[in-house]
């Protein structure tokens, strides 16, 4: 045995208290000393055998992890978040510390990292799904919410695992709401007329360019601001996405495109032309200013060429789909539309998964399938008329082929169709 119960009574106020405690032998020290843990104190004797078994079974399997008194908000303001600002991208740190932050630190901050369950984190989920443990809440949190909520704090008890200040990852056992179905939620986007009409209606706006660029290549917001004159080529008609300008707590910061890799998009000569006329403009001011265009300004900046903020550009979109008179779309949406334009106009979804920056052309399927049931359409169309046409011919295969002697091909076919392959 390595390990063994203790009994300890204490008298106090309210009479006499009762604790049961485990100490186990982890080893021995330099002097051959022997040295022992003792683990927090059980109501009763049953709990505390229960535990003695468990931990061990923990030594033999040599998973023991010794007691400590680090509490999930230390570990995650003092070690987890310094490390994860040098290992991730900035907007996702600040995700991270967000969530933690407002929504698991006030809950389960105080407690001991190796205290947390499983049940104390589906706790938190339900109370944040339903809003009866947010301060001043009129509701709950979105399941999408909810889930980067349980990936912040799980992948913190991943790294506390690693770090050997917990037995298991019990975030692993835990039951985060489900994520929809990609394409599940509603896309919004123009129809070619809808998008013709703003465009006309916008032509004579200083940020033209801007809206046009959007509309003809599907470029993130913070990726149209991060573009550089070097990342332009007017005779190659190409644009490279190599960076994107995003805010982390109204603070703006150039960082890598969404998928972290950069990638080229080609351009129409029309869309070539506004990029010049743009970039005239854009020397007027420089000149006014007694500057130069330089390859290393943004394409899109202030006068003076510093960057602009994000939502500032969100904001004078809203204005100007709303003096248009068209339906109400969001700047991102202009991706929506150029994707479903694109996609509706017959480009093969692996080109328009290039030009977007999606991971896969799966997940272009998977976001845009639902949007283009006229596709599915066209392919049921092309397949009868190439049916219709075979009949067409006819030709009986049937009257051509002698019957086989013998049954070994049927035996074949049902074993196909028992295996499923």
């Amino acid at each position: 045995m390595r390990g063994h119960i203790h009994k300890r009574e204490r008298k106090g106020k309210n009479g006499k208290t009762v604790r049961w405690y485990v100490v186990v032998d982890i080893g021995t020290d330099d002097q051959g000393r022997r040295k022992q843990k003792w683990h927090s104190g059980y109501n009763t004797r049953r709990e505390a055998e229960r535990a003695l078994a468990e931990i061990v079974g923990s030594l033999e399997k040599h998973t023991y992890v010794a007691p400590t008194q680090v509490t999930v908000a230390s570990f995650a303001r003092d070690e987890w978040l310094p490390m994860m600002r040098t290992q991730v991208k900035l907007s996702t740190w600040d995700s991270y510390r967000r969530n933690l932050e407002k929504h698991v630190l006030p809950v389960l901050g105080g407690k001991q990292l190796q205290q947390v369950t499983a049940g104390h984190l589906n706790t938190l989920y339900r109370s944040l799904l339903t809003g009866s443990g947010r301060n001043g809440s009129d509701g709950g949190l979105a399941p999408k919410t909810v889930r980067n909520v349980h990936i912040a704090i799980s992948k913190l008890l991943a790294d506390a695992l690693d770090h050997g200040l917990v037995s298991r990852n019990v975030a692993a056992n835990a039951r985060p709401p489900k994520p929809r179905k990609t394409g599940s939620r509603q896309i919004r986007f123009w129809t070619p007329e809808e998008l013709s009409k703003f465009l006309a209606s916008v032509r004579q706006d200083r940020w033209y360019a801007l809206w046009h660029l959007a509309a003809m290549t599907g470029m993130r917001r913070g990726e149209l601001l991060g573009l550089r004159w070097a990342d332009v080529d007017l005779v190659a008609r190409r644009v490279s996405v190599r960076q994107a300008l995003i805010s982390v707590a109204y603070e703006l910061t150039f960082t890598t495109p969404k998928s972290h890799n950069a990638r080229v998009i080609d351009i129409d000569p029309a869309t070539v032309e506004v990029l010049k006329r743009h970039l005239d403009v854009q020397r007027t001011d420089f000149d006014a200013a007694g500057a130069a265009v330089k390859d290393s300004e943004l394409v899109f900046g202030k006068e003076d060429g510093a960057t602009i903020h994000p939502d500032i550009i969100r904001q004078m979109f809203d204005k100007r789909v709303k003096r248009s008179g068209l339906r109400r779309i969001r700047f991102h949406d202009l991706r929506h539309t150029h994707a479903t334009i694109g996609l509706r106009a017959g480009v093969p979804v692996k080109v328009m998964s290039e030009r977007l920056g999606h991971s896969t052309p799966a997940f272009t399927l998977q976001q845009y399938a639902h949007v283009i049931p006229g596709m599915q359409a066209e392919a049921a169309e092309a397949i009868a008329r190439i049916i219709s046409d075979g009949a067409d011919d006819g030709v009986d295969e049937s009257d051509d082929v002698d019957e086989p002697d013998d049954s070994s091909q049927d035996e074949d076919d049902e074993e196909n169709d028992g295996d499923g392959t």
